[in-house]
């Protein structure tokens, strides 16, 4: 740990960026050992003491550190002993706080999760329920839509030839391991446009797409595949053509001057509502 002495005589931005790496390094190790030393806990809390003389901070954040400071001074002084859930919440919040000071925003990967392999035998997918990814470009967009398609309930993905990889590293930050957990295969050529598997063809098939059946009123089939197009151009005259002979499209009313949402969440709002639908159908249990 950094002499608090030596702290001080940084330039602010670095002062506070090692003071942020100090508070996340502490959250770490009470995530993954269930307790902080009683050092460390007085050390950070005499680090607190020294954040609370900087004029820098706002009264949210200067309140945050108050509530942060009894949190650690009780740290492995029971009675009063705090539970490791306040503890790390106390943590993180300081954290976040002195990163958001130095510009510094987390994306959702950098957050401080315990590590290890998804267990496959926790999934639940919907037999039936299958999603097409047709070339979309963002590693992010595509990892994040495995980790929705995942934690819904899909079977399988597909994947056009020029969707982006889900091996990218972008992509599996995203996915957080539902890269790995999720069954999926990438087309050679387009589906729509040769000959692929029947399994796919068989379809039968509907897209997200502006201009369809509004979400509410949409009819979601027992097993289906749903089509999800590129990000800027939207789904392909071929697999549109396919939709439309098939199940057509469902759209996400809006209401708001933008009037479209980024494709990733525009397709975890449809894969809860089909999900909900065909847990309704089923009677299954509600997910976790």
């Amino acid at each position: 740990m950094i002499p608090l002495h030596k702290l001080l005589e940084l330039p602010r931005s670095l002062r506070l960026r090692k003071a942020a790496n100090l508070f996340g390094g502490a959250e770490y190790r009470l995530l993954h050992s269930g307790q902080l030393s009683e050092k460390e806990a007085e050390y950070l809390a005499s680090l607190l003491e020294l954040l609370l003389k900087d004029e820098g901070f706002n009264e949210a954040e200067i309140a945050a550190f108050k509530a942060a400071q009894p949190v650690l001074a009780s740290a492995n002084l029971p009675p009063a002993n705090p539970d490791e859930g306040e503890l790390r919440r106390a943590l993180n919040t300081v954290r976040h706080v002195l990163l958001a000071q130095t510009g510094r925003y987390q994306a959702d990967w950098d957050f401080i999760e315990i590590d290890g392999v998804l267990d496959p035998s926790k999934r639940r997918p919907f037999a039936g329920m299958q999603v097409y990814l047709e070339d979309i470009r963002s590693p992010f967009n595509v990892g994040s839509m495995f980790r929705a398609a995942e934690s819904f309930g899909a079977e399988k993905l597909w994947l056009s030839p020029l969707c982006a990889d889900p091996r990218h590293k972008r992509a599996q930050r995203t996915a957080m391991g539902c890269v790995d957990l999720l069954p999926w295969e990438r087309f050679p050529q387009d589906p729509f446009d040769g000959s692929v598997a029947a399994e796919f063809l068989a379809g039968p098939f509907f897209c997200l797409e502006t201009a369809g059946t509004p979400l509410a009123d949409f009819s979601f089939p027992p097993r289906g595949i749903l089509i999800a197009g590129a990000e800027e151009l939207g789904v392909s005259p071929l697999a549109l053509a396919a939709a439309e002979a098939s199940l057509g499209r469902v759209s996400i009313p809006t209401r708001g001057a933008k009037g479209s949402l980024n494709v990733s969440v525009a397709f975890g709002i449809v894969m809860q509502a089909w999900a909900a639908d065909l847990r309704e159908r089923l009677t299954c249990p509600p997910l976790s």
